[in-house]
């Protein structure tokens, strides 16, 4: 019998990019409230030190902590490589997870995929958090990275397909292509709403894997596993900005498919 816990979840992102986590647990969680903040006044984040992302991550769940979220997603790869452990250390009784682990967890179930390609940001990859997690429970992967940057733009400004976005991809992945991996990890969760145009590159014959989904799944777990789950009334979802909230809005309705309202400037 779980006990009934209405207080909403949290999830931050540098910007529009943690929308795709936000929808998956909206799948997973369809009881549950989400509070969604969007540093949209400082994206991107992967082009930051760790020092200034641990900071302005920090900042972003201290507001969530005030608007009462009994559990936290970092819906950001660069956040969650460079401050993830900076923040369960400061709130060890807070639930606080990341969009890096649970996607690893899923592929090491996977033995038969032995090739396995990460794209995320500089900071991302620079971290090597993806090769270390992946690496250490199954040190015989071939692991290949690659930095794509400018997909968190072209995200940004709603360029999901189209010329621009096909030479972007072509720019950055072509190597790759010549050896494709048996899975290709999307390591920022800007880059799912270029899932389509990336699978199509490599001819479908790559396994797409989309962190927020094996987000979603992680947290529904933990919800249910420390009897958080709520079985009353859903309060409404709210989004919070750093910026402009109109141009949020317009993005944020391309991205979840449905007219969005409750949405704040911070």
């Amino acid at each position: 019998m779980f006990s009934l816990n209405k207080n909403p979840i949290g999830i931050f992102d540098s910007g529009v990019g943690g929308l795709t986590v936000f929808a998956e647990v909206k799948k997973a969680l369809p009881n549950e409230s989400v509070f969604y903040l969007g540093d949209t006044a400082r994206v991107p984040y992967g082009s930051k030190s760790v020092n200034v992302v641990r900071h302005y991550s920090l900042a972003n769940l201290n507001l969530l902590i005030t608007l009462g979220v009994k559990a936290v997603v970092v819906a950001c790869n660069t956040a969650s490589a460079a401050a993830l452990s900076f923040l369960q250390e400061r709130f060890p009784n807070l639930k606080i997870i990341g969009v890096i682990s649970p996607v690893v967890e899923y592929l090491l179930t996977r033995p038969e995929l032995k090739r396995i390609g990460v794209i995320g940001t500089n900071t991302t990859m620079a971290s090597g958090a993806y090769q270390q997690a992946l690496l250490h429970g199954n040190k015989d992967l071939d692991i290949s990275v690659k930095a794509c940057p400018l997909f968190v733009h072209l995200v940004e400004e709603g360029l999901f397909k189209g010329k621009i976005t096909e030479m972007a991809i072509d720019m950055y992945l072509s190597e790759m292509k010549k050896n494709p991996p048996d899975a290709l990890i999307l390591g920022c969760t800007h880059y799912p709403m270029l899932r389509n145009i990336i699978s199509d590159y490599f001819g479908k014959k790559v396994e797409i894997l989309d962190t927020a989904f094996y987000t979603a799944k992680k947290l529904a777990g933990i919800l249910s596993e420390n009897g958080m789950v709520n079985d009353g009334s859903v309060e409404n979802d709210r989004f919070f900005v750093t910026d402009d909230p109109n141009s949020f809005r317009t993005t944020t309705e391309l991205f979840l498919g449905y007219k969005v309202d409750n949405v704040f400037h911070i």
